[in-house]
């Protein structure tokens, strides 16, 4: 099979929709992934559809998303969001249909691409459907959330679910070494079958604008800045954060903006300003809700330090987005963060979420910060492996690879 083949890939994002509103409880990381990889590799000539369920009565059944790249919907269950696991009963409902619209539509996809472990129930289907090649991404992995042992635990029926697709799948693609020793050892993966591709970052999007005036568009003052973003969630670890704030020295007071959280976080965020309360620290800090996707350089640019205190993440996009706008990261050792962070030089690793030990680094960070701006083109330059095209080229290696040595049997 030549090298410059073009590919017609069936991308599947059953429960979260790739153009929903970041930051919510089911619309991540993975929804920006999704997007632009699809977007990316329609740029290269290849054929991508997304798949998702109908979240919004309003949905239209196709949105063109760029050259070559375009989003279905699908009814499965109701109209409207849903907890992920509410999705499970609909899955054969949603195969069902695709496959009737692949069939009315008479489409024909060289392999599919699942995304998250409800996504790839429907793909291990379409799998043995159509004959062809099933390459999965996990995201996050149930076994791995229930190790840590903070939030909600997983099902065990999302447990069963990812053994199977990693038993049956032919290709995963882990964004780190250590999600796949993560597979090999809870889910007994083949090393032959996992391969390591990075997340990528938008650099056209996500580029430095100059902190006064990032700050003035804000309405902020000359406070130093910390910010986190992301979802609202346990796991995320922000009270960790909110307790490193205490740890700060008179001459680090900062103010931290929070940006994320929906209307189901809302329990969560009530639980964070009460503790900021009981902290006597509420009144430095701010809780920002949901901000699109565009206007995030703007809060990034106008941060001193991005702090990622999580206990957890498969990867961590927020801290290539920060970087990319040209502010450093302080951020436990999760994900790729050790592959992405230049340690005492575009942020700082911390070995957990500990408050003294975040405290130490943020506290480097800010007397750092005067110096961002000449380190912005240092930022930049170091995350050029992340660029979407080259995450695109990679994940398109992976599928032509598949259709010359793959089985779909």
């Amino acid at each position: 099979m030549p090298k410059e083949k073009l590919l017609k890939i069936a991308m599947l994002s059953a429960h979260s929709c790739p153009v929903g509103r970041l930051g919510t409880r089911d619309t991540g990381g993975m929804s920006v992934y999704v997007l632009e990889l699809a977007r990316e590799l329609g740029k290269m000539g290849h054929q991508v559809d997304i798949y998702t369920r109908v979240h919004d009565p309003a949905d239209k059944v196709i949105y063109e998303l760029g050259q070559n790249a375009r989003l279905i919907h699908l009814r499965a269950g109701e109209d409207e969001e849903i907890h992920k696991l509410a999705v499970y009963p609909h899955l054969p409902d949603l195969a069902r249909r695709l496959e009737d619209f692949r069939r009315e539509n008479r489409l024909h996809y060289d392999l599919v691409h699942s995304h998250y472990w409800l996504s790839a129930w429907v793909g291990r289907h379409l799998q043995k459907w159509w004959r062809v090649p099933h390459m999965v991404m996990f995201h996050t992995l149930g076994a791995v959330k229930n190790a840590v042992g903070v939030g909600g635990r997983e099902p065990e029926l999302r447990i069963k679910t990812e053994r199977s697709v990693v038993s049956s799948c032919q290709r995963i693609i882990a964004a780190t070494e250590k999600e796949k020793e993560d597979l090999k050892r809870y889910y007994d993966a083949s090393a032959d079958k996992v391969r390591i591709i990075p997340c990528g970052v938008n650099l056209d999007m996500f580029q430095p604008i100059g902190k006064r005036s990032a700050r003035e568009q804000l309405g902020l003052n000359g406070d130093k800045t910390v910010i986190f973003v992301g979802r609202i969630e346990p796991l995320k670890g922000i009270d960790r954060l909110m307790l490193a704030m205490t740890y700060l020295k008179d001459g680090h007071r900062p103010r931290l903006l929070i940006v994320g959280g929906g209307e189901n976080s809302r329990n969560e965020v009530e639980r964070l300003k009460k503790l900021a309360v009981g902290l006597q620290i509420q009144d430095r800090i701010e809780f920002m809700g949901l901000i699109k996707q565009p206007d995030l350089p703007l809060f990034y640019s106008a941060a001193d330090v991005c702090v990622v205190p999580s206990y957890y993440e498969s990867f961590g996009l927020v801290a290539l987005e920060s970087l990319a706008c040209g502010t450093p990261v302080v951020a436990t050792k999760v994900g790729g963060a050790e592959n992405i962070i230049r340690h005492g030089q575009t942020g700082y690793l911390v070995a957990d979420n500990e408050p003294s030990g975040l405290a130490e680094k943020i506290t480097l960070a800010l007397a750092q910060s005067d110096n961002n701006k000449r380190l912005a083109s240092v930022m930049r330059t170091s995350l050029v492996p992340f660029r979407w095209t080259n995450i695109a080229e990679m994940v398109a290696r992976e599928c032509r690879d598949l259709l010359v040595n793959g089985t779909a049997d």
